[in-house]
């Protein structure tokens, strides 16, 4: 496992005290709900520590690792997933993190995906159930999160995508392919090979 002695020096530096405590939170709470998902605690720790790796200096690391925007699905450099897409990249070149589950939990934190794992799961809802995070229909998520991992997906997607509505916001497609493919999952369309 990486040295998260340094990991946590230089994201500090990077994100700042306010985000670095989100990232202890979302760390924290990811852990507790992969021990009860049967997930490795110490990769979602790792993945919730990171995940915001890249929030605040998007333009700097995209700039540093030469890499174009138009290598991520967002709209510009303003876009409020870029972090997530980007922050995978920042944790293999700047933390050293090279494992793909984490990675990819990093990479769709922000948007979901279709058919994601269990890790990635626990990461797009830790972030957003953190325990300083209040937002209406949080206490109903909250709970989801120890139950059901595509229940507490669902309602939080359908809380961001409306929420995002309401603000005139572009959704990322992806948010809607993972809700459709929960969705559809649900409804028993997709069947998973045994």
């Amino acid at each position: 496992m990486n040295d998260l002695f340094d990991i946590e020096s230089k994201l500090k530096d990077y994100i700042g005290e306010k985000r670095y405590k989100h990232s202890l939170r979302v760390a924290d709470t990811a852990s507790k709900m992969a021990e009860k998902f049967n997930v490795d605690p110490k990769k979602a720790y790792l993945a919730g520590l990171i995940h915001d790796c890249a929030k605040y200096n998007e333009e700097f690391f995209l700039n540093k690792f030469n890499i174009k925007l138009s290598a991520y699905p967002v709209s510009s450099i303003k876009d409020p997933v870029l972090h997530s897409f980007l922050g995978a990249e920042v944790a293999k070149k700047v933390y050293n993190i090279y494992d793909e589950d984490i990675l990819e939990a990093i990479k769709y934190h922000t948007t979901g995906k279709a058919n994601m794992t269990d890790l990635e799961k626990i990461i797009f809802i830790a972030d957003a159930i953190e325990p300083d995070r209040n937002f209406e229909g949080i206490a109903e998520i909250r709970k989801y999160a120890f139950e059901n991992l595509n229940e507490a997906m669902l309602a939080l997607l359908d809380n961001n995508i409306i929420f995002l509505i309401s603000k005139k916001a572009i959704i990322n497609p992806l948010s809607f392919e993972a809700r459709n493919y929960l969705i559809e999952e649900k409804n028993g369309k997709i069947r998973h090979n045994s």
